[in-house]
């Protein structure tokens, strides 16, 4: 049975000065202090993660900084595409508030480990119910077009949660429940149209990193 196995890995931390706001997809850099301190988990993962694979990355250049990293500790460089359909939530008019600020501004009760309920539609962003429909129709779309073998994701924690509730057709406030760890590895498998999960959140590639990072 002809499978397509998607590798999805949540992009490293981001720099300092980013992690006290909402960033979401304003373009961030990551933290020059942590990629060194985490060199062991690059490593672990250009060990792991399968060659050959078709690699994907997002727009944003913490994505690609993150695959360039995994190459550096060892992959075999290969070139990488950009999809825009795998962007974490845009929150509109919130990008760059403060984690305190955003709260006030909510028309629905904030989601426990989410800013926001995933059905608020920030003012000029979309709501996580968006983010999940896009994510799995650029899922689908990839599937379709790479019907055998493996697809390595440079993705967003959001972006990723949004991937395992299309996979497994759970609620979006069940989705939003999951964790999603920068560098952990999330395996999702579609075969004859059906999806799997493999693995969530695994970061046994190394010990667990806490950076105090909230997203989006």
């Amino acid at each position: 049975m002809r499978r397509t196995i998607f590798h999805l890995i949540r992009h490293a931390v981001v720099e300092p000065g980013a992690r006290g706001v909402h960033y979401g997809i304003t373009d961030v850099g990551l933290c020059e202090d942590t990629l060194g301190a985490q060199a062991d988990i690059y490593t672990a993962l250009a060990d792991r993660l399968p060659y050959p694979a078709h690699w994907v990355v997002t727009p944003l250049s913490r994505t690609l900084q993150t695959a360039e990293a995994i190459f550096a500790a060892g992959y075999p460089h290969c070139a990488l595409n950009a999809e825009p359909g795998l962007l974490e939530q845009d929150i509109g008019a919130w990008h760059g508030l403060a984690h305190n600020d955003l709260p006030p501004r909510l028309r629905q009760p904030a989601h426990p480990f989410w800013p926001m309920a995933a059905e608020e539609v920030p003012p000029g962003g979309e709501s996580m119910l968006a983010v999940i429909r896009r994510v799995g129709a650029t899922l689908e779309r990839l599937a379709d077009t790479h019907t055998q073998g493996h697809i390595v994701i440079i993705g967003h924690g959001g972006a990723i949660r949004a991937a395992i509730g299309h996979a497994l057709a759970i609620p979006p406030e069940a989705a939003l429940r999951l964790a999603v760890d920068n560098l952990s590895l999330t395996q999702l498998e579609r075969r004859a149209g059906q999806w799997q999960a493999v693995r969530i959140n695994d970061a046994a590639a190394a010990a667990r990193w806490t950076s105090g990072e909230v997203a989006p």
